[in-house]
């Protein structure tokens, strides 16, 4: 966390010396600023460049840096407001001196003192600061993380692993074994290990564990030891080195090493020197056994990789029963309350095995097991052993990913968390720059299985994740430790009691159903960055809201108009704007957004569920930065309107009513190049007549239509998209019998003689790999597999006339799953024929009952 908010300070001091923004601040406070923006350079260097010596300083450089930003950003507020009521003279003798920031600059400078101290002391011996990636080995046994003899549910990933080792080919393999601390990766490694097969394939064996300090040449000593004894005499020789020693028995023998919890691509690097010569062939094997899926994919150079998974419910209580009463049946109340045990601990083997300890030496009565069901998490997270294994996940997390893994750990139990919503929470804060960062960080985060992936978009990428119980609490510990309340508030029940505390320094609060007293305690909160109360049932955000000049993401429900003074937000880069539960519920009006929505420069995403307003008419500027703009309604696309949004990259809209004669000049969507993701909707029961229809850009990646009741030969034009990945066919979005792609080759266009030319060479949906047609009249589909190449998945849903789809749909090579209605029985047979025929030229492809 100090890292983060020596980052966040070193944003906040350009912002307030900017010529653009002219603050009354006099030369002398200038001079302290720009001194500041030093010294804070070189505190950000230290802290990142050298963890270990920056962890006794670490308090004092987060307070030191949250005081002087808390200054200088109550400074822009006060300004700004005193300007907007008029309240400021216009004198050159009134300026800002920053006597405040005086005090904190005499903290900051003692603490950059202590920092060239210890640098002079480190260049002086010598050394090198112990910079985050510094890595340790151990080859000492009493390291080892627990290993349980239990091995419920593992009988098939021991039976794969094992296979792994013993068959394939002789060249030497590397097999990880991934998952998040305490899923069990060891236990599995240690079955494999002692597995007769395997010990009887292997005649060499040893086992490394990875731990926090190490010097290599004691580790290849330890591990040359091991070897030594296991070979005949004459293999090594009294005086040879420890590198001859490993380097006679590694080449002559063949081997198996597990190097158990590694944590690094450095300590990678460093250990597999001492392996011998990689390309050997006789069948040699090293497991390594990770938390992080990068330092797995560093090490093995192949894609074999074997990840564990959080147990189900029946495996958790099938762990639980053997742990604690393997050959005693329960009294039906105590096996109800020992099954709640197993379910609390969440899939998660090491806390079962812990809990099953517990519950192993407490006394057999319902009151005292239902006791401990009711503080699973309490009881497995006092274990100090397990408190430290689970926390290594976050001691070896880099510096940058800190802030965005502490900001998920921060939302309730079992929530599941938007990743859309995420990524312009942490752009929000300043975490990360843009979103193709931001999906970087995550993937990270999730390469070292700390959140978990809950549900996937039709592209594939992530939609939502939620954190393990445990994970998240040890989050909140870490979180407290850094003194990460000041700053961000998720879930708080009560804002009138969180202002009382920390009002004057929150920059997040993301409320889930505050009420309306609490929302008046807002005014109070002067540095919000982001504020997120969109569940509220309150009327109105208070006025004093749009006076928070620091906001960045705001997000709110309103009732029946959103007021003019959305704009005084200058620095908001996402808004997203809901009808309030009592407004959706009793209104049936229209509301419209504010002119002065086009008087936001910086506005990245915008998401309203109301009508956007007509054209202006040249009285707004294009919003250049403006790449979400979602769910819209009836917008006129006309081209002034599409200048004003010429970046969009995701377009969302809506069209409803009786009878429309407007022309919404569809056809002008061609116009934005940089459009990727567009949907296009029509309302149950609206009747639409449209004078142009839709021309889409060549940028199209995803796109969704529906109600639109279009002829299915007007799907020529998007057959030709070039890019386009997803398409969605919802509610009647085409009508009409019969769909035959062949028709996109139009027999017209082409002399008799070119006709079976030119379907040869048809281009159609070059890069679909998915495609849901939900609702529709559709009864015949005439296709061939060459008209979609790249399909992966086909979803058909709500076509109750469809009886079968083409067998050419399952010829296409790349397709892995068909999803259909468990209802329709007649296609659903017939999707289980072409499954079987597939199978029949051994590939898999998967069918899935809706």
């Amino acid at each position: 966390m100090t890292y983060t908010v020596v980052g966040s300070l070193t944003q906040t001091i350009p912002r307030i010396l900017s010529q653009d923004e002219q603050y009354p601040i006099s030369d002398d406070g200038k001079q302290l600023i720009e001194s500041l923006s030093i010294k804070v350079a070189l505190l950000r260097g230290f802290v990142e460049g050298s963890k270990k010596e920056a962890m006794s300083l670490e308090t004092r450089i987060r307070e030191a840096a949250n005081r002087a930003e808390d200054i200088m950003e109550h400074f822009m507020y006060e300004h700004l407001k005193m300007v907007r009521s008029k309240a400021v003279v216009e004198r050159t003798d009134v300026l800002y001196d920053f006597r405040e920031l005086q005090i904190v600059m005499k903290e900051i400078n003692a603490v950059v003192e202590a920092v060239e101290r210890i640098q002079s002391e480190i260049v002086q011996h010598g050394g090198r600061p112990t910079t985050q990636s510094g890595m340790s080995l151990s080859s000492d046994q009493s390291a080892a993380p627990i290993v349980d003899t239990v091995t419920v549910g593992l009988e098939k990933d021991v039976e794969d692993i094992s296979g792994l080792l013993c068959r394939g080919p002789l060249a030497r393999q590397i097999i990880p074994i991934t998952g998040m601390g305490g899923i069990g990766k060891t236990t599995l490694a240690k079955t494999v290990y002692d597995n007769d097969k395997v010990v009887n394939t292997f005649k060499v064996r040893a086992w490394i564990v990875v731990s926090q300090n190490y010097k290599i040449e004691n580790v290849f000593k330890d591990l040359a030891g091991s070897l030594e004894t296991q070979v005949e005499k004459g293999v090594v020789n009294d005086g040879d080195t420890v590198e001859d020693k490993l380097h006679r028995i590694l080449t002559l023998k063949k081997y198996l090493i597990v190097v158990d919890d590694l944590w690094s691509a450095k300590a990678w690097d460093d250990i597999r020197k001492g392996f011998g010569d990689p390309n050997k062939l006789d069948g040699s094997r090293i497991m390594i056994t990770t938390r992080d899926e990068d330092v797995a994919a560093h090490a093995s150079s192949s894609k074999i990789s074997h990840k564990m998974d959080l147990m189900d419910d029946k495996l958790s209580w099938s762990l639980l029963k053997q742990k604690v009463f393997p050959k005693t049946e329960l009294k039906p109340d105590m096996e109800k309350i020992a099954r709640d045990v197993a379910k609390n601990c969440g899939g998660l083997p090491l806390a079962i095995v812990l809990i099953a300890g517990i519950l192993s030496t407490a006394e057999k009565t319902p009151v005292s097991w239902g006791a401990i069901a009711k503080d699973v998490k309490d009881a497995v997270e006092n274990d100090a052993e397990f408190r430290q294994r689970i926390a290594l996940s976050y001691t070896h997390l880099p510096l940058l990913l800190r802030p965005c893994f502490l900001y998920m750990g921060g939302f309730p139990e079992d929530h599941e968390i938007r990743i859309s919503k995420l990524f312009k929470l942490w752009i929000a804060e300043g975490f990360v720059k843009d979103e193709n960062d931001a999906e970087g960080y995550l993937n990270s985060l999730v390469r070292r299985n700390l959140p978990s992936i809950t549900a996937f978009k039709s592209n594939g990428k992530f939609k939502t994740c939620n954190i393990h119980d445990l994970v998240r609490d040890m989050s909140k510990s870490k979180a407290l430790d850094e003194n990460y309340e000041r700053r961000i508030s998720i879930g708080h029940p009560d804002l009138t009691l969180l202002a009382r505390a920390y009002a004057s320094t929150l920059r997040s609060v993301i409320s889930f159903q505050p009420n309306n007293s609490s929302l008046r305690s807002l005014r109070k909160f002067k540095l919000l960055r982001v504020l997120d109360v969109v569940d509220t049932d309150a009327y109105s955000l208070p006025s004093t809201v749009f006076d928070l000049f620091h906001l960045r993401y705001l997000a709110f429900g309103c009732p029946m108009e959103v007021p003019s003074a959305i704009s005084r937000l200058q620095n908001l880069r996402a808004l997203i704007i809901r009808p309030s539960k009592r407004s959706r519920k009793y209104s049936t009006d229209e509301v419209c957004l504010p002119l002065e929505i086009w008087m936001m420069p910086l506005l990245t995403h915008l998401v309203s569920f109301f009508d956007l307003l007509p054209n202006p008419e040249g009285a707004a500027s294009p919003l250049k930065k403006l790449l979400t703009l979602s769910v819209v309604k009836k917008l006129i696309c006309t081209e002034e309107m599409m200048n004003l949004i010429c970046n969009v990259k995701k377009l969302a809209v809506t069209y409803f009513g009786d009878m429309y004669k407007d022309d919404y000049q569809l056809n002008n969507l061609v116009l934005l190049s940089q459009l990727e993701k567009l949907t296009l909707a029509v309302k149950k029961g609206s009747l639409l007549q449209l004078k142009a229809k839709p021309v889409f850009p060549e940028t199209l990646r995803k796109l969704t239509l529906s109600g639109w009741r279009f002829p299915w030969k007007d799907m020529k034009a998007i057959a030709a998209l070039p890019k386009l990945q997803v398409l969605k066919l919802r509610d009647h979005a085409f009508q009409g019998n019969t769909w035959s792609t062949n028709e996109e080759c139009d027999e017209e266009e082409y002399g008799d003689e070119d006709y079976e030319e030119a379907e040869v060479e048809a281009k159609l949906f070059l890069e679909l790999k998915y495609l849901l047609i939900e609702e529709s009249d559709l009864e015949s589909w005439v296709t061939e597999k060459r008209h979609f190449p790249a399909l992966e998945r086909l979803v058909i849903k709500g076509c109750g006339k469809l009886h079968k789809i083409p067998n050419a749909i399952g010829d296409i090579s790349g397709l892995k799953q068909i999803e259909v209605d468990r209802f329709n029985e007649s296609l659903l047979n017939c999707v289980y024929e072409i499954q079987k025929e597939q199978d029949g030229y051994a590939r898999v492809l998967k069918v899935k009952q809706l």
